[in-house]
């Protein structure tokens, strides 16, 4: 299965004041446009040997700064006999911003490596100079736009609803066979080291203009460690590390984009106690479903996911609640290009959660062209989840903290819905634009995603 990033190289919010620049070139899929004439007999071909997929994005923040990388996917499909599926699978992502932010990501994918067992190895280094921080518990939390809104009166800062966050991240999951490859046990062990601290106003102001420039002042982040919302011991991060174990049963028919089939997942997420780190060890227990329906063959297919995860013991700090845990990868959420497309990044958080998604997709294009198997798809989506079960943190503050903390509203449920085009090369390398709303004003307006892969 392909894998793609589920940080901001792919998190483009839509705003043209602030992003003047995105140059999307897929240097082996151009052809479908180039192209005016295609034998339509031409039938998909299995693919042999070495294939390799890469995708550079060129974006300008006028906060974060000028960014620049490239994403690249290699594959090994060996003597064919086994296309779609590949041998070996090595997803690469570098990217950086002029002011700091940076992503660093290789995945290797293999059910080689270690004779019938799925072996998946992950290792990367995300430096976040603004990461999304809204608060806690969904709609609970408070928040007012006017204040990073910099026309307005009540305004703040544009990164009043931001902090800093840099993550080490490492994981080697497996996967083998039970009852054939449709009923499978599922174990690893994950790695998260989070530094966190207030976003570097000075930093981000360096070559501004005088207009342009970041108030140092206090930010939603500041205050609530000054409220002691986040505790003194919460307030730069902490390690933690995790053993999982659990089932996995899946009839897909193909993986990046099945036309019918289940795969459906459960397993325990369990925290490993370390030296300095055992009050804030905890355990989760994560529930997935995904079906996938063929409407009409091979063209158009039917697909949904319904998640729940909830914390069964232990202590979550703050810095791990906005995650989405599944067999082949971990997601921010809820909010954003992996969960509710639409709706603002890690906009919804606390300890449990339970969400959906629903995808209509359309293959209105396909054809061999210069010896690739290429698709293009389109999709209309929509998506919801909310907050199951609350965050507990400190609530004795003041009039003031209390404005910043509560909106006076229940959680409820939080969605989205949008389209998405898909180019596809070889079944596996999948090229993505989403384009999502949020249903209600309080959850976002709009986003753009491009980046890898189908959501689910």
């Amino acid at each position: 299965m392909l894998h793609s990033s589920n940080y901001p190289v792919n998190e483009n919010k839509l705003s043209l004041k602030k992003y003047i620049i995105i140059i999307i070139l897929c240097f082996r899929i151009i052809p479908v446009f180039s192209q005016t004439t295609v034998d339509s007999s031409k039938k998909e071909k299995p693919k042999t040997g070495y294939n390799f997929g890469a995708l550079p994005a060129i974006a300008y923040d006028s906060d974060l700064g000028f960014k620049y990388g490239a994403l690249a996917n290699f594959y090994d499909y060996g003597d064919g006999s086994i296309y779609p599926k590949y041998r070996h699978s090595l997803f690469l992502e570098w990217s950086r911003t002029t002011k700091g932010s940076g992503i660093n990501q290789i995945i290797y994918d293999s059910e080689f490596l270690i004779p019938k067992v799925r072996t998946t190895i992950e290792f990367a280094v995300f430096t976040e100079k603004a990461l999304d921080f809204y608060g806690f518990n969904g709609s609970e939390a408070y928040f007012n736009k006017s204040l990073e809104d910099q026309n307005n009166p009540n305004y703040i800062s544009r990164m009043f609803y931001r902090h800093e966050r840099k993550l080490n991240h490492f994981k080697v999951d497996f996967q083998g066979n039970i009852l054939g490859r449709q009923l499978r046990w599922f174990g690893g062990i994950e790695y998260f080291g989070h530094k966190i601290a207030t976003v570097n106003i000075s930093k981000l102001n360096k070559g501004k203009d005088k207009e342009d420039l970041l108030p140092d002042t206090a930010l939603l982040y500041d205050k609530f460690v000054e409220w002691g919302m986040i505790s003194e011991d919460q307030k730069n991060g902490g390690d933690n590390t995790f053993l999982k174990v659990g089932l996995v049963y899946d009839t897909r028919d193909n993986e990046p984009n099945p036309m019918k089939g289940i795969w459906t997942e459960a397993f325990l997420l369990g925290g490993i106690p370390a030296p300095g780190t055992e009050k804030y060890s905890f355990s989760k227990v994560i529930l997935t479903h995904r079906q996938y329906f063929t409407l009409y063959p091979k063209v158009l297919n039917l697909a949904y996911r319904l998640g729940y995860q909830k914390k069964i013991s232990g202590t979550m700090p703050f810095y791990m609640l906005p995650y989405i845990y599944n067999s082949t990868s971990t997601r921010d959420g809820l909010g954003g290009a992996k969960t509710l497309r639409g709706v603002l990044r890690n906009r919804v958080t606390g300890e449990d959660y339970l969400y959906g998604n629903v995808e209509l997709r359309w293959k209105f294009y396909q054809h061999v062209l210069m010896k690739q198997n290429i698709y293009i798809a389109l999709a209309g989506f929509y998506d919801i989840g909310k907050v199951t079960g609350k965050y507990h943190f400190n609530t004795s503050a003041d009039a003031e903290a209390l404005a910043y903390l509560r909106s006076g509203e229940k959680e409820s449920w939080h969605s989205a819905y949008g389209t998405g085009l898909y180019f596809a090369m070889n079944q596996n390398f999948v090229v993505s634009f989403v384009y999502g709303m949020a249903s209600k004003r309080t959850d976002g307006d709009n986003g753009l995603y491009i980046g890898l892969n189908f959501l689910y």
